[in-house]
């Protein structure tokens, strides 16, 4: 008799009724939306700061460069020395002093510009100081070198190499960050959740075999049953689990944000000013435009079906080997020496995505890796937004179901025996011979 069906439902009703798990269920959303909030709070209550700069320019040369914004003020100073000026700003309690000294060269000049406040500044304010006094006194130094300003700025030629197939197909650079974006995403979501549900399924199967409940349970059933049911039980718990982490999250995102009058999506800051600025312009409408096509041009079917299926094969090989390391130990503490070998390819596939397929999707490594079934569940699904022939993929996903088939088989008959094994910590030999039982 089949009792694979009833040893799923009772892992699952087993997962989602312990307190703990119920526990955990709604308190993390609820402790990540509070973190949040804090610092979206607290940095709206930072940005929201008004902050005044006194600007003592003895050279006359960039005071009409400074323009009051809704949270800094420039107070233009004159007829002053710098240590009358720095006594009255630090009277006022004034955010700091620039200090422009007046010199016959404007080289000499930039040398010798300096910022004096109470505090250590912000590093964006002092940055965007920067940006505009380089920009002023390069301009001034053209001119006196009797350069055209304006010819320059207007014979200033931007460069925007359009991408295009042999077959037609038009990309663009946008493109392929929103590929590298999409495909960084879901191999890290494989990455945690192989991480999360199979050290929970490696816990359960310890958890079984120390209160000796195991022994009961598998005279009636089939070890390899026993397994197979406590990773897909235990996988469906986890899909529960994320199912809730996510509605409960958005929900709370709305609460939050209403109660708190805090903007999550928008927080105020100086650099988001900049952006919003810069979208005045063509070119960065254009780049946004871009941006939302290459999103609409991404082959949504193909990398949906990818997904579910290259997600669901790499979380099954990788979560037998976790419940056939949880049967050969009889604590936590024992895994240690087994967990590396099965965490290396996982955390090789990443680094291989990240540094590989960025530069180079259809090169010789990411290829390679792309097929190698211990890697290609991550390689793959980081590839495919790039354009990987459907028979690539096809061959990927057969090397990846058999070798979880295999996989199954190998950790079935650790599990066989490890799960009666009490009282010795197993060694690699150990194990081997248990393949021979």
């Amino acid at each position: 008799m089949n009792h694979l069906p009833l040893i799923i439902k009772r892992e699952y009703l087993t997962k989602v009724k312990n307190k703990s798990f119920i526990i955990m269920t709604f308190l993390s959303p609820i402790i990540m939306i509070a973190l949040f909030a804090l610092v979206a709070y607290l940095s709206q209550l930072n940005n929201n700061k008004e902050r005044t700069i006194s600007i003592l320019d003895e050279s006359g040369l960039v005071n009409e460069i400074f323009e009051n914004t809704e949270y800094t003020k420039y107070n233009i100073l004159s007829n002053i020395s710098l240590k009358d000026a720095k006594a009255l700003v630090e009277e006022k309690g004034e955010y700091g002093l620039l200090h422009i000294e007046n010199k016959n060269d404007i080289i000499e000049i930039s040398k010798t510009i300096k910022f004096y406040s109470e505090d250590t500044p912000s590093l964006t304010l002092i940055s965007n100081l920067e940006g505009k006094l380089e920009k002023k006194l390069t301009n001034l130094k053209l001119q006196q070198e009797g350069v055209d300003v304006e010819k320059i700025n207007t014979s200033k030629t931007n460069i925007d190499i359009a991408q295009e197939s042999f077959q037609g197909e038009k990309s663009s650079k946008i493109d392929n960050i929103v590929k590298l974006a999409f495909g960084g995403f879901a191999g890290y979501l494989l990455f945690m959740f192989i991480i999360i549900y199979g050290n929970m399924i490696m816990r359960s199967v310890i958890e079984e075999k120390t209160s000796r409940i195991i022994e009961i349970i598998i005279s009636s059933v089939k070890p390899i049953q026993l397994m197979m049911g406590k990773i897909i039980g235990t996988s469906l718990a986890g899909v529960t689990q994320f199912v809730i982490w996510v509605l409960l999250g958005t929900i709370l995102i709305v609460v939050v944000s209403a109660i708190f009058g805090i903007n999550m999506a928008e927080t105020q800051t100086q650099q988001q000013d900049m952006v919003q600025q810069a979208m005045e312009f063509p070119e960065a409408q254009m780049q946004m435009q871009n941006a939302i096509s290459a999103i609409y041009n991404l082959p949504l079917i193909n990398l949906t079906i990818a997904f579910a299926l290259f997600f669901i094969g790499g979380y099954l090989l990788y979560s037998s080997l976790y419940a056939a390391v949880g049967a050969a130990v009889d604590n936590e503490t024992d895994t240690q020496q087994f967990m590396l070998p099965i965490l290396m390819p996982l955390i090789l596939a990443v680094y291989v995505g990240i540094f590989t397929v960025i530069e180079d999707p259809h090169g010789t490594v990411s290829t390679v890796f792309s097929f190698i079934p211990f890697t290609s569940p991550v390689v793959m699904l980081m590839r495919i937004p790039f354009g990987v022939p459907i028979w690539q993929q096809l061959i990927s996903l057969g090397l990846l179901i058999g070798t979880f088939m295999f996989t199954v088989w190998f950790a079935a008959k650790i599990y066989r025996v490890g799960i009666l094994m009490y009282g010795k910590k197993p060694s690699y030999k150990d194990i081997y011979k248990w393949l021979k039982y």
